[in-house]
């Protein structure tokens, strides 16, 4: 496949591509290496929500909870989801809520984006941000959100598995997964 191929456009396909799946999956990686190979916009909805906050994603969690977190976050992406083709990379709880859920699956490709435990446990070993994983094991928070989070992460129509691999494998699995798309 060549590097720089694009999708073609169809009708079913004009609207935004949309990564979920657990924390350290490299969803804002890979769909920054995915929006540039398919010449489109890129959004990482976390960094949305934390500009419309002004404060981070752990403040939010700190101050005012996790309810009070999903409820911007479902607002942050349905604005992302304004049918304008773009990649947009959700945070690993965005797909979990049921109405944010269904904003997706109705108004864009959702992709999940999969990766074995000790690929997770190595890559959110590198940062310290994320809120569900403070003062916790990693492995054992990790272990626990996939068996209660991956089946509905199943409700994604695409499915790619991240490897131990540069970003790139994922970047060209997800083309090969969306030239097949309707």
């Amino acid at each position: 496949m060549q590097r720089n191929s694009k999708i073609p456009h169809s009708p079913g396909r004009r609207g935004p591509i949309v990564l979920v799946g657990m924390m350290g999956v490299g969803k804002s990686t890979v769909g920054r290496r995915l929006a540039a190979r398919l010449g489109l916009a890129f959004v990482d909805a976390d960094e949305e929500i934390e500009k419309a906050a002004d404060m981070s994603v752990s403040e939010i969690f700190e101050r005012y909870g996790e309810a009070y977190f999903r409820d911007g976050e479902r607002r942050v992406i349905a604005r992302l989801l304004d049918g304008a083709p773009k990649v947009i990379a959700t945070g690993g709880g965005a797909f979990m809520q049921d109405e944010t859920r269904q904003l997706i699956l109705d108004a864009a490709i959702a992709i999940w984006l999969d990766a074995d435990i000790d690929i997770l446990v190595d890559r959110v070993s590198r940062r310290d941000s994320r809120p569900l994983l403070k003062d916790r094991d990693p492995r054992t928070v990790l272990t626990e959100l996939a068996a209660v989070r991956n089946p509905v992460y199943a409700l994604a129509p695409i499915h790619v598995k991240s490897i131990a691999a540069p970003h790139e494998v994922a970047v060209d699995r997800i083309m090969e997964q969306l030239t097949q798309w309707p």
